[in-house]
């Protein structure tokens, strides 16, 4: 593919961004079209590795530049710096320009920076999915072990307080706990109480994010959307609850052997049920690495119990599962299918848990 051609990909890609994953927000929505119509901006993309190379990625670099007060008029469109600026015909030209000034950084980013949301919206369906696995296990305790865990926030998710349609799950709501807002499609279930307690947390990233540095934080908060408030207050909630709790959290490029070892050598791992847990993360996978992945997780759930738990892109679904369909018109591509895996007599037995908005604004359950 020429250079020509992989602009057009870009373009394209940006554009269906805008369309598909962030029509509520004008701003990301005006940015990725003017990015889609600059090819300057599009051939910024080729610096970022493969497995990387995400729209979101440069939209956060871009973002990361403005939370650190780089001065520019492009601050004004932003409201996650105060801004009220509309989208309107100067913007592409502030933008390119802003690019352009914080050139250096915004490439340091797309070289070795990873978007990393850390997004507890997502609890309102892990809190549920962690009852069903009790449930279906028989066991109340349990190891959840958070792959691809950014800062680790979603390990505190009994922390968190989730209120659905009808009821209410999860944490007593108080000040400084985060309220998770999630419309429970269809029939909703009688809400129990907890059935699962965590006995073991354990986060594993290539990159996992200290919260105790400035620059962390940051990159956190620009991985978020601008005019999305109501996330950026919960995780500014998460983090400050998370204090004097931080989960263990590992930096290793082989995780899956990190996550073996633990479940050999350490008996508290053997005495509870090891949930591994993964959201957006098979996304960046290239297919042969996905494919290897899987047949190590499969391994480790039928020597060791382990249940898989992955919420990811409807197109990363195991193979052979075939979940039942969004209720009213939601589109699939724009949504988190949650899939469960574990072992019974010997042999791999999955099931299509739930549908969800990427951010846990609703969830539709399967199981």
């Amino acid at each position: 593919m020429n250079d020509s051609d992989q602009l057009q990909v870009w373009a394209r890609r940006f554009r269906h961004f805008a369309r598909v994953d962030c029509p509520q927000d004008p701003l990301y929505v005006a940015i990725c079209e003017a990015i889609a119509d600059t090819p300057e901006l599009l051939a910024l993309m080729s610096l970022a590795p493969a497995g990387q190379a995400k729209v979101n990625l440069l939209l956060a670099a871009i973002h990361e530049r403005i939370l650190a007060d780089a001065p520019h008029q492009l601050a004004a469109y932003f409201p996650s710096v105060g801004g009220a600026r509309m989208p309107d015909q100067a913007l592409p030209g502030l933008l390119l320009d802003f690019v352009r000034a914080q050139r250096p950084a915004i490439e340091a980013h797309l070289r070795h920076s990873k978007t990393q949301t850390n997004e507890i919206g997502r609890c309102a369906v892990l809190w549920p999915a962690l009852q069903h696995i009790a449930r279906l296990r028989g066991r109340e305790a349990l190891s959840l072990i958070d792959f691809g865990c950014s800062a680790g926030l979603n390990l505190g998710v009994e922390r968190y307080h989730y209120r659905y349609s009808k009821f209410s799950l999860g944490a007593a709501p108080g000040p400084g706990v985060p309220v998770i807002e999630c419309d429970w499609l269809g029939e909703a279930p009688e809400p129990r109480p907890q059935a699962w307690r965590l006995t073991q947390r354990l986060g594993l990233d290539l990159s996992p994010l200290d919260l105790r540095e400035a620059w962390a934080l940051r990159w956190l908060q620009a991985c978020l959307w601008p005019h999305d408030r109501e996330r950026a207050q919960r995780l500014q909630q998460a983090v400050a609850l998370s204090r004097g709790h931080e989960p263990e959290l590992q930096q290793s490029a082989d995780a899956l052997g990190l996550l073996e070892q633990r479940l050999l050598q350490e008996p508290a791992w053997a005495a509870s049920q090891p949930v591994l847990f993964n959201s957006w993360v098979l996304y960046y996978f290239e297919p042969a690495a996905l494919a290897q992945h899987r047949a190590r997780v499969a391994e480790l759930i039928l020597r060791h119990g382990l249940v898989w738990l992955s919420a990811e892109s409807p197109s990363q679904c195991p193979p052979g599962l075939r979940p039942a369909p969004l209720l009213g018109g939601l589109q699939e591509d724009a949504a988190t299918l949650w899939t469960l895996q574990w072992a019974e007599a010997g042999r791999l037995c999955q099931q299509a848990l739930a549908w969800s908005h990427p951010h846990g604004r609703w969830l539709q359950w399967l199981a």
